[in-house]
């Protein structure tokens, strides 16, 4: 499957941005989804994770209450709906797919098998 990201851009902090993730080649509904997130300098984090299927949904705790990750199986789009946006969030956003993951390594960024590319969010003070 191929992810395309896109949605980023320069924000204040307090804003919201939406970011897509939209994916071909591939049977949509199958598939885990993750987003993570990388900072200059910094290692890829976690930040949110959604089920094929029933959709359950887990995030990191420095994202939790701000962002939102969903899907639409019918457009092959997943969505992060960040909120409150602060500098911290700043970094290129990955969006990530695996056609089966367990629980305890949906953070891993190694238990994904496809990549998008990353959107750059930049959050100003």
């Amino acid at each position: 499957v191929q992810l395309q990201a896109s949605g980023g851009g320069l924000v204040q902090a307090g804003d919201s941005l939406r970011l897509s993730c939209a994916a071909s080649g591939g049977t949509f509904r199958n598939y885990d989804l993750g987003w993570f997130r990388q900072a200059p300098g910094k290692e890829r984090e976690f930040v949110a994770h959604i089920r094929r299927g029933g959709g359950s949904t887990v995030y990191a705790s420095s994202v939790k209450g701000r962002f939102t990750i969903s899907r639409d199986n019918a457009k092959n789009t997943v969505y992060l709906q960040m909120s409150s946006l602060q500098p911290e969030d700043t970094a290129d956003y990955y969006c990530a797919a695996a056609s089966g993951i367990i629980y305890s390594s949906i953070g891993v960024p190694s238990s994904y098998h496809y990549w998008g590319q990353g959107t750059l969010v930049t959050v100003s003070s």
